[in-house]
């Protein structure tokens, strides 16, 4: 999926996130805004994952149906 697309679902996926990763807030999701990267500088900060682990929940959860 490329980035447009992950930037597109953002949106429907917030909820979702913030029910799976409690720790994130609203201005976490706003900052990260679907990207990739972003998100795993957030999570590295919120839950000490490395950047490989944070990249790949992200794959996971991006590619999962919502």
């Amino acid at each position: 999926m490329n980035k447009d697309i992950a930037e597109g679902k953002w949106k429907q996926m917030k909820g979702k996130i913030q029910q799976k990763w409690g720790k994130l807030t609203d201005d976490d999701l706003d900052r990260i805004e679907g990207n990739r990267e972003e998100f795993a500088g957030v999570m590295q900060e919120r839950y000490g994952q490395t950047k490989e682990e944070a990249e790949q929940e992200f794959d996971r959860f991006r590619d999962s149906d919502i």
